[in-house]
Order: structure tokens, then sequence, then C-alpha cells
């Protein structure tokens, strides 16, 4: 087995707990929905979320030729798929027993920390390349990084409810473009 096949199998555990998280999310919210106050942008999120898990994963081949393996640069992906797991576990709330489920009050109860996994899983993103390839992100996805980030932000420090509506739709937009783009095949 050589290393990246080895390494990849703990990262692979990690994002398909978040993966699990997120899908618990939505079958719990399948099953309180006679009790369940919709918030659009929190399931937009957690579906986003979901394809942000995704997209990690299969970014993640590209590493399969990496050869110089450390455990610092291994911390640095480990690290990243770590945060995604906690905004993962923060995009919808747990059922319990038959309580109401007041989506809008739970995702501005916690947009914050979400929000700062979410940038922070970007941002690690930006660190895991430099720390590896000993350079930054090509220009285009690093540009692209820094927007998610910036986005990341001013959602994180926002409660206007508008500006959490438009990002929720243009990270959503830009996110598929930036997968179109930047990782449509296998590489």
């Amino acid at each position: 087995m050589d290393a990246f096949s080895y390494l990849s199998v703990l990262l692979s555990i990690i994002l398909g707990l978040a993966i699990t998280q997120i899908l618990q999310g939505f079958r719990d919210l399948m099953r309180a929905r006679t009790r369940l106050r919709m918030y659009w942008p929190a399931v937009w999120w957690a579906g986003l979320l979901l394809v942000i898990c995704v997209q990690e994963w299969w970014a993640m081949f590209s590493w399969r030729a990496y050869a110089a393996w450390t455990f610092q640069g291994f911390a640095v992906m480990l690290a990243q798929t770590i945060a995604t797991y906690l905004a993962a576990a923060l995009v919808l709330p747990e059922l319990r027993d038959e309580e109401t489920i007041d989506l809008r009050a739970y995702y501005y109860a916690n947009h914050r920390w979400f929000f700062a996994m979410l940038g922070l899983a970007v941002a690690i993103s930006i660190v895991k390349d430099a720390a590896l390839n000993g350079a930054l992100p090509r220009p285009l996805n690093l540009g692209a990084q820094l927007v998610f980030i910036g986005m990341a932000t001013l959602v994180g420090v926002s409660r206007n409810e508008r500006v959490h509506q438009v990002i929720a739709l243009v990270a959503g937009l830009l996110f598929a473009a930036y997968i179109a783009v930047l990782f449509a095949r296998l590489q």
C-alpha cells in the first residue's frame, strides 16, 4: 500500500462522518416535518456543505502522486477535514423528542461557529498547498478560495437576514462554477 492510500483512509473516514452528519440532519428534518419551522438558508447551506464534502474528497485524489509525506503535511490535510466535519456538525440541528425545530433560530444561534469552521477549512486548504507544494494554489483556485473566505467572514459576522440569503445563493453559484472550472475531471 502506498502512503497516499494509507493516509487517505483517515481523511475519508472524517469526510464520511461529515456527510453522515448532514444526511442525518436532513433525515431529522423529514422526521420532524410536522413541527418544523423551515428556514431555507439553513437547508441550502446544508446541501452546499454536502457538495463541499464530496468536492474535498474528490480533490484529495490529486495528492496521490505526492511522495514527500511528513506528519506536519498530513496534519494540515487532517485539520482541513476536521474543520469541514465541525461545520457539518453545526449546519443542522439534532432531533430531540417532540420539540419544535425552528431552523431560523438554530441557524442564527450557530452561524458564527458554522461560518468560522467553513472559512477555516478553506484557509487551511490554502496553507495545505503552501506546506505540501511550497507554493500557493494556482491563481484561479486561490482567488476563488479568498472569495469564499471573504463570504464566510461576512455572513459569520452579520446578522442581517438579507445578507445571509444573498450570500447563500451567490456561494452556491460560485461553488458550482468553481467545481465546473477547476474540478470537473478527476486529476
